[in-house]
């Protein structure tokens, strides 16, 4: 891909990847706001933190799928031309594959996305599989998710032990190749305390 080329699906960022190129990446809610980033990015990310930023909730759990896609439609009239991934709220597809299939496929349909973001790594490695064999590009979402943010203590918090963390570390980098290795269009991994920010980027 030609270095000047904007990405318009999901396999031009593993191109860039495989380019050397850094891939910007912002959250957007709006189509105003869309309008405003698209020139500057590479690709717009729909938020389950629209729950937070926009609707004043106190965590992304309460987030649902028609709030995402209301959003996330609003954002792609605001760019027609984006390439845009939207996230999956919480229990819209930990419940059953074939529910994380159906709703995956909403947020398609009815967005004009290209792509859809769930947490986990290794535990959610069959619905990636399922949604990828269907034709739903993926992005995996490792470290520092705040779908659970209660199992880790919160999210703002002081950090556990650098034992804890490295634990984590190393499931984190486990399920980080493991999602890679099952055919996932990309994955962010969000650092958890500052430590961990270059723990997996030779690795991965």
């Amino acid at each position: 891909m030609p270095a000047d080329r904007e990405p318009r699906t999901p396999l031009d960022l593993i191109a860039m990847k495989g380019a050397g190129r850094k891939i910007a990446v912002l959250t957007c809610y709006d189509a105003a706001f869309a309008r405003l980033l698209a020139p500057e990015v590479d690709l717009l990310l729909v938020g389950d933190s629209v729950n937070q930023v926009v609707a004043g909730r106190e965590t992304t759990l309460t987030a649902t799928l028609e709030q995402l896609i209301y959003h996330a439609a609003a954002v792609r009239r605001g760019s027609p031309d984006s390439l845009i991934v939207v996230d999956l709220p919480f229990l819209s597809y930990q419940v059953a594959v074939e529910e994380a299939i159906r709703n995956a496929g909403r947020v398609l349909q009815e967005t004009g996305a290209q792509a859809v973001k769930l947490e986990g790594g290794a535990p959610m490695l069959p619905t990636i599989r399922a949604l990828v064999e269907r034709g739903i590009p993926v992005m995996g979402h490792l470290g520092l998710t705040p779908q659970s943010v209660h199992a880790l203590g919160g999210v703002g918090g002081p950090p556990r032990c650098r034992r804890a963390r490295d634990r984590r570390g190393r499931c984190v980098l486990t399920g980080a190749r493991a999602a890679a290795d099952d055919a996932g269009t990309a994955d962010l991994g969000e650092p958890h305390h500052p430590d961990d920010r270059d723990r997996g980027r030779p690795r991965l």
